[in-house]
């Protein structure tokens, strides 16, 4: 269900009464080698993006423009992102973006569970007037107006709304999945269950928290409050506050679906797999996941370097990449990219045949490789003559290899 009818300065007012608070700190562990020097938002992705563009651009496009981002576990990547691409709101206009790393605000601990993530920051975020709160994961994709969201929220007079959207049930131990009744108000929650009760969903899918909330202040900080104070509790959204909230608040479940009411778009970058699949999802013909879109832009930081660059044309010998999409900085010479994504500065030496891979920032690829379906860590040299994802026996004794057949090399 969305919100329909709303006029603009009713969504304008609601945006302006908010303040967003993106949760940063998550190591991502089945990710595995990818985040051993990086928190999962801080991952490259599409290119020339970080994952936390995304909800931060939506935010931006939402009319969202007080931001706090929460950070804790190797976050140095992330806080030089930050503060080199999205450096430009105006303070004179009340607009920033905070960032918010773990200080112990509220005892000697460092934050243990979403939820006490955001009750550390209580004091913090008392210095902004604002009647709602916008909680988001820092590690998706996808683009939603937030405006929407509260435009639900407020119409339906709701303490809380949980954004949902359609998941295969096979993979429901991966989310908080819910049941809404007929008005749309969440009756029922269960975070990652091990089995899915048949009423929660049809043969094939049911709804999962999206993992975006929205909550009237006060309830917030009642219930953050309480919650704190509970040494049995875990201190996590999911666990423990949304299942007590469900039993003495007003909580709604928003759909997130396209305007014809099919489900939109939206990934959670769990797993290699995941990761790897989301990525080869953009050089679609017609990506469900538009970066071409004007009126919706992706912001993200802007790096100075030269454009990319394909050199020789020579029947054996020729720099180019087909059906790929190549950032700025990248030199492909005399060597094949095919369904691929190569980040920036990425060097492709003479006579490579890369496909179906993602190619992070700064690697090097030696001459004569062929990679395939493979991830190649950030600044990794590739040294001439190697094959990778071509033997999986043997790609399982020298790197990391996810369930789906995906080679990380690092």
């Amino acid at each position: 269900m969305k919100s329909r009818g709303l006029s603009q300065r009713f969504v304008s007012r609601l945006t302006r009464e908010t303040l967003a608070l993106v949760l940063a700190g998550g190591r991502g562990s089945r990710l595995k080698g990818l985040t051993d020097n990086r928190s999962k938002p801080a991952m490259p992705f599409g290119g020339k993006y970080r994952i936390i563009d995304f909800p931060l651009s939506n935010c931006l496009n939402s009319g969202i423009r007080r931001i706090g981002v929460l950070t804790q576990y190797k976050s140095h990547s992330l806080i030089k992102h930050l503060l080199q691409g999205w450096h430009f709101l105006s303070g004179e206009f009340n607009e920033f973006i905070d960032i918010l790393p773990a200080q112990q605000q509220k005892g000697s601990h460092w934050y243990q569970g979403t939820a006490d993530a955001v009750f550390q920051n209580l004091d913090i975020l008392s210095n902004h007037a604002h009647e709602y709160v916008l909680v988001l994961g820092g590690d998706h994709v996808y683009k939603m107006d937030y405006g929407e969201l509260l435009g639900f929220h407020v119409e339906q007079k709701a303490d809380v709304t949980l954004a949902t959207v359609p998941v295969p049930v096979s993979e429901a131990d991966r989310f908080g999945v819910v049941r809404l009744n007929p008005e749309s108000r969440i009756v029922d929650f269960i975070e990652k269950p091990s089995m899915l009760p048949p009423e929660w969903g049809d043969d094939t899918h049911c709804l999962a928290s999206m993992g975006v909330y929205v909550f009237n202040r006060d309830t917030l900080v009642r219930y953050l409050t309480e919650d704190a104070g509970r040494p049995e509790s875990s201190h996590d959204f999911g666990h423990d506050l949304i299942p007590r909230l469900l039993t003495e608040t007003r909580v709604m479940g928003f759909r997130f679906v396209t305007e014809d009411g099919q489900s939109a778009y939206w990934r959670d970058i769990g797993d290699l797999d995941a990761y790897w699949r989301s990525n080869m999802e953009l050089i679609a013909v017609i990506p469900e996941c538009n970066l071409y879109d004007r009126d919706w832009p992706i912001w993200t930081a802007t790096e100075q370097g030269p454009p990319a660059k394909f050199v020789f044309d020579e029947p054996d010998r020729r720099g180019m990449a087909l059906n790929s999409m190549i950032a700025g900085g990248c030199i492909i010479s005399g060597s094949v990219i095919r369904d691929s994504i190569l980040c920036r500065n990425v060097r492709v030496e003479y006579g490579c045949i890369i496909e179906q891979c993602v190619i992070l920032p700064g690697a090097r690829i030696g001459r004569g490789c062929r990679l395939h379906r493979s991830v190649v860590e950030e600044d990794v040299v590739v040294p001439d003559g190697w094959v990778v994802g071509h033997d999986p026996e043997g790609d399982e004794r020298r790197y990391e290899r996810s369930p789906g057949g995906i080679t990380l090399v690092r």
